[in-house]
């Protein structure tokens, strides 16, 4: 499905959505420490979402059995929250998705946990989530999607993987719509994007190599020489001048 133009209504819902969804991931990276299990993350974000209207929009889709995605370290992204134990250092990204009103928003975040022992371990979260914002900066209406790519490409530059095999989306209706917004690419190519779209940004980062494989269990997406990642995400309004950020924290 093509990502459409939002009404009116269709965009409070989407709004009310990524509050809440705010909400959660906000309370998740306050509350993660060491010691804790992936799944003791899961069962937070489904506490806070209880009450707010909200639904999980990751539970059961496409056969995900939870309702948060955990990924530790060299997991890129769609770790299955279990009894893996996060330690001091760890790197731990948190991506969750909110339906209300029938609109879904996407996000995700990183964190360091706890005592940050290589300090090139918070440098790899805080350029990726500043190639989130670079990414977020050139939206407006018209804009294209290879010119978020060679945003996210330029802010990221040579001293990092980019992963290729996954990539951003447009998001609103479905939690996956077209167009991909992957995080590389040539400006003034690719669809072309107007006010009222939403779509997903989401660069996926690693220390190391930007190639990729899925792990046993058919979801963990993992790098292939183990090195660190990083992942961040926000559904992004278009707006004739720029954007707003459904999902901000």
């Amino acid at each position: 499905m093509l990502t459409r133009v939002k009404t009116e209504q269709e965009i409070i819902a989407m709004r009310n959505a990524g509050k809440i969804l705010a909400s959660v991931l906000s309370t998740l990276k306050h509350s993660v420490k060491p010691g804790m299990t992936t799944k003791d993350l899961a069962l937070i974000a489904k506490s806070e979402l209880k009450g707010t209207g909200g639904i999980p929009s990751f539970l059961g889709y496409q056969g995900f059995p939870d309702v948060l995605c955990v990924s530790v370290n060299e997991e890129v992204v769609h770790g299955i929250p279990g009894d893996r134990k996060i330690n001091d250092g760890d790197i731990v990204s948190m991506d969750f998705g909110v339906t209300y009103d029938d609109m879904i928003c996407d996000a995700a975040i990183s964190v360091v946990v706890g005592n940050i022992s290589n300090p090139k371990h918070a440098r790899l979260v805080r350029d990726t989530e500043a190639a989130l914002s670079k990414g977020i900066n050139v939206l407006k209406n018209g804009c294209r999607v290879g010119d978020i790519a060679s945003a996210i490409e330029s802010s990221i530059g040579k001293q990092y993987g980019i992963v290729r095999d996954l990539v951003g989306h447009g998001v609103g209706h479905q939690l996956h719509e077209e167009p991909n917004i992957p995080n590389y690419g040539s400006p003034g190519t690719g669809m072309k994007l107007l006010s009222g779209m939403t779509i997903a940004i989401e660069p996926m980062v690693t220390m190391g190599s930007h190639k990729v494989h899925t792990d046993i269990d058919g979801w963990t997406v993992k790098t292939v020489d183990d090195s660190l990642a990083a992942h961040f995400e926000h559904t992004v309004l278009i707006t004739d001048n720029g954007s707003e950020i459904l999902t901000a924290l």
